[in-house]
């Protein structure tokens, strides 16, 4: 057997991953902490803290099963710049005559790696990664023809074909493809939420949290409280707790928000997922044991595994097929800078400061929070999606390219036309006042669309949809606003696209890192 050297990613913690599926005696394993990855953007602190922490445990899990391993964790002054320097230093020093390594979530390393045979004298071979439901060629083979691509078909495909909530006669548990309509409640204040028990950092992670202290201390953030999981047990130990704990009115709630309440009964299982701690076969298989065993309810159940095996699945399968083309898309034309506040939490509108602030503390805010307050603002305002991609990417733990773009530039700012969504999520403060309690200790009065205290989401609602007017003409999920927007008095109209404009012209567009 030739000596072989098998890269790991910091995103491919999972033991049973391609590049380690036939590991020789002679062979080794090389992971590395190198500068470009954690620099190529500025990472929130405790992504970085997280991936670093996850790598360190899981080369030691490596190392226990006999495996050679050689880790190189980071270092400013004497470490590797890049990937391909870990593993063209280590290749010499140990003679490996093949390089082996699963294909990396992000099309910037996926073309790095096909030249890097070339520079370093041996085959690479890069291999399939087979931790998820499709590939990236059966997604193709899938999209290929149709004329729009929906998730919710993508989804019911994917249902059939793993058998996952589906009865003996080949029909949806309950009948039903989708639970969405029961799974829109907002949060009444008398509702309890459960106490959270996040894992605390272990010594490793602690030394970890350190190295970040210390080198990136710049990064947008704060590194506590830490509470993310960095092993495989402590991501079973939180599914475990979300499966007994708060799976059982999931679903209920999924779409609702609290002003300083920023967990609720999400999962918090993204980032372990991600990063490979949990395998999503093995997750939505014990979620649907829950509902079989009348521990959680199907709507609850549905709705998690939909996002799992459905969005999960879906936005990567666009991902793949659309790069790198996809993010150069700006089909609303947005061309704004992306406001101050995006980096300081600092601004009057209550929805916005609170989930911002949240994303500071825990690098982590949930998906309606995402969706309807950041990237809602993002998309009425007419932020150019490069600038709102590239905070999505910084700020969260969970966010690897392949699974940020596609929700950001396509679901949360329509910049892809509707490829991958089949409307814009655009939204005026009604229904943040619906969903959530973020408009009664506001300033701005939700309830009004101009004047000095009138809610910015208002104005601004009415004013991309009539900027915005000719691109939605065709797009029968708009039919309604543009017939509301016809009916609208021509001089309010013109007040409030006035009063968008003076509102978006008043903000402070200061530049990452002015924070």
């Amino acid at each position: 057997m030739p000596r072989r050297l098998h890269l790991v990613l910091g995103d491919q913690l999972s033991p049973g991953l391609s590049s380690l599926a036939d590991l020789g005696p002679d062979d080794r394993v090389v992971m590395a902490e190198v500068i470009e990855e954690a620099t190529y953007v500025r990472h929130h602190k405790q992504k970085l803290a997280l991936v670093f922490a996850a790598m360190r445990h899981f080369a030691d899990c490596l190392r226990r099963r006999g495996v050679r391993v050689e880790y190189r964790e980071f270092d400013a002054d004497d470490g590797c710049r890049s990937l391909l320097d870990a593993v063209a230093d280590t290749a010499r020093r140990h003679d490996a005559e093949r390089v082996v390594v699963t294909e990396p979530g992000e099309w910037r390393l996926w073309s790095q790696m096909r030249t890097w045979e070339k520079t370093l004298g041996v085959p690479v071979e890069i291999r399939p990664d087979d931790r998820f439901f499709c590939s990236r060629d059966d997604f193709v083979r899938w999209a290929k023809g149709r004329r729009s691509l929906r998730m919710e078909y993508f989804y019911r495909d994917m249902r059939r074909r793993t058998g996952l909530l589906m009865e003996l006669d080949g029909e949806p548990a309950g009948g039903r493809w989708n639970f969405d309509t029961e799974n829109r409640k907002p949060l009444d204040p008398d509702v309890a939420l459960p106490a959270r028990r996040r894992p605390e950092p272990d010594a490793l992670t602690r030394r970890v949290m350190a190295t970040v202290a210390e080198h990136f201390g710049h990064h947008f953030g704060d590194l506590e409280p830490f509470g993310h999981p960095v092993t495989r047990d402590a991501a079973e130990a939180a599914l475990s707790d979300f499966l007994r704990e708060e799976l059982p009115r999931f679903g209920d709630f999924q779409d609702a928000m609290r002003a300083g309440e920023p967990f609720l009964y999400h999962s918090l299982l993204s980032s372990a997922l991600n990063l490979g701690l949990l395998d999503p076969r093995a997750v939505c298989a014990a979620a649907e044991q829950a509902w079989r065993n009348g521990q959680a309810p199907l709507n609850a159940v549905e709705g998690f595994i939909r996002q799992i095996l459905g969005w999960r699945e879906f936005v990567r399968g666009i991902y793949w097929w659309r790069m790198p083309d996809y993010p150069r898309s700006n089909h609303l034309d947005a061309e704004r800078l992306l406001p101050a506040f995006y980096w300081t939490g600092e601004t009057d509108l209550r929805c916005l400061a609170d989930c911002v602030a949240t994303t500071r503390r825990y690098a982590y805010a949930h998906h309606i929070q995402r969706l309807m307050v950041t990237g809602n603002f993002a998309l009425i305002a007419g932020i150019a999606p490069a600038a709102v991609n590239h905070w999505y990417l910084v700020v969260y733990a969970d966010a690897f390219e392949w699974v940020q773009l596609p929700n950001t530039h396509g679901m949360s700012l329509f910049a892809d036309g509707g490829l991958l969504a089949s409307k814009p999520y655009a939204a005026s403060g009604k229904y943040i006042d619906r969903m959530s309690d973020y408009c009664s200790g506001c300033r701005y009065d939700v309830r009004k669309s101009t004047g000095a205290d009138a809610c910015p989401f208002n104005f601004l609602y009415w004013d991309f949809v009539a900027r915005n007017a000719r691109h939605f003409e065709r797009n029968p999920r708009m039919a309604m606003p543009l017939k509301t927007l016809g009916r609208l008095d021509p001089g309010r109209l013109k007040q409030m696209r006035s009063q968008a404009t003076g509102f978006l012209d008043g903000l402070d567009y200061a530049e990452e890192g002015a924070w």
